[in-house]
């Protein structure tokens, strides 16, 4: 297995030894060849280096994804230069506020996104490149600097990370922390020049980077990307025309498969129900069922990454029994990212599987009660620090310098790792009981009309905020389908009466759902009150619920409660 210690070295390795196989393509679009990759780097970098960017300077991206983002990524990294890819869904305030604290020189930015950059930022900057054509649309220098090739200890990105629990802070991964997840990820999996990938998540994300985008590159890999969001209506047809072997994945595209697809279908009749609820014949359904998602995926799945959040046991448990090719990595932007993975029949449900080799992690502050502790680790792909917060920086280190991680959970003794929740999200009870909101969710979102949850607290008080999944309550509640139906008629009494109708039977529903809780969590973990929050949950680029925001709403004690009207 040939090692890197800087991207430089990985781009050039590829572009030599792959310069004829196709390395990116656009669905629908553009096909892109390794050498052709190399050639557009170049390009690039005159770009840059004629407005006076050059070895050392920070340069930002913000561009859906597409072949050229990769490009774009490459010719910044290679040159010595630091890139600071930058999520797509940032606000417009955000993204002054990330250009102007990274101290970007420059910026790659796709046609969309370059409408949510304001006159000022524009005018600071030496230069803009679009992404699309690689060619200058604002060039306010003209000077030419100097590259330089990066040695494995210059910082080769500055990631700002998605703000699910505070505002966003600036990681600084070296070239050494990048490479060597090529070094300690193929024991566990590997690519190969035959597989497929697509792309459906962002690329300004550390784990579709890394994993999506970089390690698919260094084995000579071809890549597909979508010009859309991956909703099923535009990700169904790509999977069939792609037919990937590899995907990266959140666990909420897979889990909206079992809720909306794979669980309704044994739902449909008492006999489905009872056969569901014995556990051989669930098994068998679940191999049945998996056949047609390999067909759905395109037949040739060999492995669909999870990972980037809590996978829900319930799903998981199908995935497992249906023989679906599924992989569970954990990691952090800060690690760059993996580090602890689990495939194939290594794959425990609930757990992320063992350290991955290189790499060490333990426990600190153990609780003696439950054995439980904040997982701190230490690993060759760690972050050199947040940039320009020494505080936040020393924060994030143990004493004897190991990172932590903010994620509390045990480790069997043979190694494999059990997340409980986040750090800041534990809720400690009156009796000062460790109270995990994650786990109350899961139970939440295994009743069938619940889309999403949040578990916080109001007033020293647990509660629970849902969005309700109106398509499982409609099949589940004829009555409700009525409701629904005369509460769009407008015409006066008729739509009041209704309405009050449709607001009892909602209430009705969220007792049902209180009961059915509190029937399996811990006395200490029972929700006091189920909160309709009407629609879904505002979400982090990679789909993780920004919790922070539904926290304070509790802690001000306003939780608006739309009830559908």
């Amino acid at each position: 297995m040939k090692t890197f210690s800087t991207i430089y070295e990985i781009v050039r390795h590829s572009v030599e030894n792959f310069s004829s196989r196709i390395a990116f393509s656009m669905l629908g679009g553009e096909d892109v060849s390794y050498k052709e990759v190399g050639e557009r780097i170049e390009q690039v970098q005159e770009l840059l280096l004629n407005a006076g960017v050059g070895a050392g300077d920070k340069v930002a991206i913000l561009s859906s994804s597409m072949p050229n983002w990769g490009v774009s990524y490459f010719a910044v990294t290679t040159a010595g230069m630091i890139a600071v890819p930058i999520l797509p869904d940032f606000t417009s305030s955000e993204l002054d506020l990330i250009i102007e604290h990274s101290e970007a020189k420059a910026i790659l930015v796709s046609d969309k996104l370059y409408a949510k950059l304001s006159k000022d930022v524009t005018e600071k900057l030496n230069v803009v490149i679009r992404t699309k054509g690689l060619n200058a649309i604002v060039k306010n220098v003209s000077e030419r600097a100097e590259k330089r090739i990066p040695q494995p200890e210059d910082t080769a990105a500055i990631i700002y990370t998605s703000g699910t629990t505070s505002k966003p802070k600036g990681v600084m991964l070296t070239h050494r922390a990048i490479a060597m997840q090529l070094t300690v990820i193929p024991p566990l999996f590997d690519y190969n020049m035959d597989d497929v990938l697509l792309s459906i998540l962002p690329l300004s994300h550390t784990y579709e980077c890394t994993l999506g985008m970089i390690y698919p590159f260094s084995r000579g890999a071809h890549i597909y990307y979508m010009d859309r969001p991956p909703v099923a209506s535009a990700l169904m047809p790509a999977l069939q025309e792609v037919r990937p072997t590899v995907i990266a994945s959140v666990p909420l595209i897979m889990e909206k498969v079992y809720r909306g697809k794979v669980r309704p279908t044994f739902e449909k009749s008492a006999l489905l129900r009872t056969l569901y609820g014995w556990a051989p014949t669930r098994k068998l359904l679940h191999k049945v069922a998996g056949k047609k998602l390999m067909t759905l995926f395109g037949g040739r799945m060999r492995f669909f990454a999870i990972g980037g959040a809590k996978f829900d046991s319930e799903a998981e448990r199908f995935l497992k029994e249906a023989g679906f090719p599924y992989g569970i990595g954990y990691g952090l932007t800060e690690t760059a990212p993996l580090l602890a993975g689990a495939v194939g029949k290594m794959v425990r449900i609930g757990s992320t599987g063992p350290a991955l080799q290189g790499v060490e992690l333990r426990l600190d502050n153990v609780n003696p009660e439950t054995g439980q502790g904040e997982i701190v680790a230490k690993t060759p792909c760690c972050m050199s620090g947040y940039y320009k917060n020494e505080e936040a920086t020393r924060d994030a280190f143990t004493a004897d310098g190991w990172f932590r991680t903010g994620d509390l959970g045990y480790i069997a003794k043979d190694g494999w790792v059990f997340i409980k929740g986040r750090l800041k999200n534990m809720i400690v009870g009156p009796s000062g009981e460790n109270i995990y909101p994650e786990d109350i969710e899961e139970v939440l979102n295994s009743n069938p009309v619940v889309a999403e949850s949040v578990v916080t607290e109001e007033n020293g008080k647990l509660v629970a905020l849902v969005h309700f999944d109106m398509a499982a309550l409609e099949a589940r509640y004829d009555e409700l389908k009525k409701l629904l139906a005369e509460s769009k008629d407008q015409l006066g009494q008729k739509y009041s009466e209704s309405k009050v109708q449709l607001e009892k039977k909602m209430e009705e529903i969220k007792r049902d759902l209180l009961t059915y809780v509190n029937n399996k969590v811990n006395r200490f973990s029972q929700i006091t009150k189920v909160i309709d929050n009407g629609c879904e949950f505002e979400k982090t680029p990679t789909k993780k619920i920004r919790r922070f925001v539904y926290e304070q709403r509790a802690k001000n004690g306003f939780i608006p409660d739309s009830n559908l009207a």
